[in-house]
């Protein structure tokens, strides 16, 4: 057993109700220069939908991630060495700016020096690569909202693989379509197919936290990377030649601070945490056979936070002990292994991803009431699940590689849930009875009510676990004050120097101290359970 530490995301989909809060933010900390106009590290899709760039998820087309080869060993799909030395100068299966889609602005001079007349000045739309006027066609967020609809529903890859194996369950008349909001960012993967791809080397996976970064000095911009991701969240800077992706907010971590898309979430949706995995069973389990047992094994690489045995390999491998008792309170490793209703986005491309999501259950309590039965009475709400506007199916090409029996489990569990706590809300017992919603899905009146903490009404420590060793060491840099290189502190880089993500300050001083002092007296307003219990003296270090 190897004991390794990942820092891993969850995202409640039930909650997140499509504001791009977090797209916009990310937007602003990580991308706001030239030469990546196009990209969104952070994006939210609209579900059925395309996606972005479009229709990624068609591996076919695009030979992202793994497969198994005849002797059932992983090879990636997109080609061995002799066959990427042979595309290293023409990659074939390249997404182009079409499939992004082509960034504009808009020519607001006109409406500021048009001159008199009996029309109305235009602000003409004028690509932001070529400086010419354009015809807007496509865009990150253009399916936002459809929900599939008829004539736009069949050009999502995982409508068509749900019709193959479920003829009419995917349904696009008006009263029938469904849609839903699915936040992506970098998977972080434990068996990264962009950092296989990278000839130069220069994607890499942090052995300290899992994050997958990429070493701006050594990239030569083949581009394989961006192809060899299935996800299609590895992009080209064409201004600099260099690939880049989504970075977790590595500086923010480093000092006990969230993503910036989780910190910015309206919906209090995401969740972070530390994540203990057996590196020794990675490739085995990455290498199963049937794609609809990817999920279980992937279970099977994460490794118990309370077991003895776990912790003592764990530190005789080097793993701090902040560390190791986050992930003991880690509400990732909760809701995917504790809870398991967190599930992985296409465990079939055999990256193992490490950000997770719960399905959406749908507004299932509405559509009982509306025949007549009790909504909240958990018989109905079982028996209701496979006649979800959401399709089971639909989830499962999703989240499952098709196996539906996850999703009903996870989405069976959110609807004990809700059943319980609705129970003890009016004055019911306060554990689960032997035939209640609780035992039913194989949990207790207790560990559902904990669930529903957790899910529902956790505070901001709660919600993040993240190892705040760091924050020493940022108070020791400084004080001292030392230089900080890094090869993301350029001019209008999206280092640490001028606004980037961890605020104002050089590219010398890592991390101005009043930033640490002002998110500790941030994170104790959020804990309080009432205004009284902040001081004075915090709500102004807080501001």
């Amino acid at each position: 057993m190897r004991v390794m530490a990942q820092i891993a995301m969850v995202m409640n989909l039930d909650k997140c109700i499509g504001c791009h809060t977090c797209s916009v933010t990310c937007k602003q900390a990580w991308t706001n220069r030239s030469g990546v106009e196009y990209v969104w590290f952070n994006n939210v899709e609209t579900r059925p939908g395309q996606g972005y760039p479009r229709r990624y998820e068609d591996q076919e087309r695009w030979r992202g991630g793994w497969e198994l080869n005849r002797r059932g060993r992983l090879k990636l799909k997109a080609g061995g060495r002799f066959k990427k030395l042979a595309s290293i100068f023409a990659n074939p299966v390249l997404p182009v700016i079409k499939d992004y889609y082509e960034p504009w602005t808009y020519e607001y001079r006109n409406l500021i020096d048009a001159p008199l007349g009996d029309d109305f000045p235009v602000a003409e739309p004028r690509s932001l690569l070529t400086g010419k006027p354009m015809k807007i066609e496509w865009s990150a967020n253009w399916d936002d909202n459809l929900g599939g609809t008829a004539e736009h529903g069949d050009l999502d890859p995982m409508v068509v693989r749900t019709r193959e194996r479920a003829a009419e369950k995917v349904r696009f008349e008006f009263e029938q379509t469904f849609m839903f909001y699915l936040p992506r960012i970098c998977e972080h993967c434990l068996n990264p197919s962009c950092v296989a791809s990278c000839p130069s080397g220069a994607m890499y996976k942090r052995t300290e936290d899992g994050i997958v970064l990429v070493d701006q000095d050594r990239c030569r911009g083949w581009r394989m990377c961006v192809s060899g991701c299935p996800y299609k969240k590895v992009y080209f800077n064409h201004r600099t030649g260099k690939a880049e992706k989504c970075t977790l907010c590595y500086p923010r971590l480093e000092v006990g601070l969230p993503t910036v898309c989780s910190e910015t979430c309206v919906g209090r949706l995401r969740y972070l945490g530390v994540v203990l995995y057996d590196a020794d069973r990675v490739l085995e389990a990455a290498s199963v056979a049937e794609d609809t047992d990817l999920y279980e094994a992937q279970l099977g690489v994460f490794l118990d936070p309370e077991d003895p045995e776990v912790r003592r390999e764990a530190a005789d491998a080097g793993i701090p002990y902040d560390w190791i008792e986050a992930a003991r309170r880690s509400p990732v490793h909760a809701l995917i292994s504790k809870y398991r209703v967190a599930l992985p986005l296409h465990p079939e491309y055999r990256t193992m991803p490490m950000v997770w999501y719960i399905p959406p259950l749908s507004p299932v309590v509405e559509a009982l009431a509306e025949t007549g039965f009790d909504g909240e009475d958990a018989g109905n709400l079982f028996g209701a699940i496979d006649a979800l506007r959401i399709p089971l199916e639909y989830l499962a090409e999703l989240f499952t590689a098709g196996d539906t029996a996850p999703v009903r489990a996870s989405l069976e569990k959110l609807a004990a849930m809700r059943s319980h706590m609705r129970a003890v809300n009016l004055g019911g017992p306060p554990d689960g009875s032997a035939g209640g919603p609780a035992a039913a899905v194989g949990m207790t009146g207790r560990e559902i009510e904990d669930m529903y903490r957790l899910l529902a009404v956790a505070k901001y420590d709660e919600r993040y676990v993240i190892p705040t060793a760091a924050v020493g060491d940022a108070r020791a840099l400084e004080e001292s004050a030392l230089p900080q290189d890094c090869s993301l502190d350029y001019e209008g880089g999206p280092g640490m120097g001028a606004d980037g993500p961890v605020g104002a300050g050089s590219g010398h001083r890592r991390l101005p101290l009043v930033t640490i002092e002002s998110f500790h007296a941030l994170r104790r307003r959020q804990r309080a359970d009432t205004p009284e219990e902040t001081s004075p003296d915090e709500k102004g270090a807080a501001s």
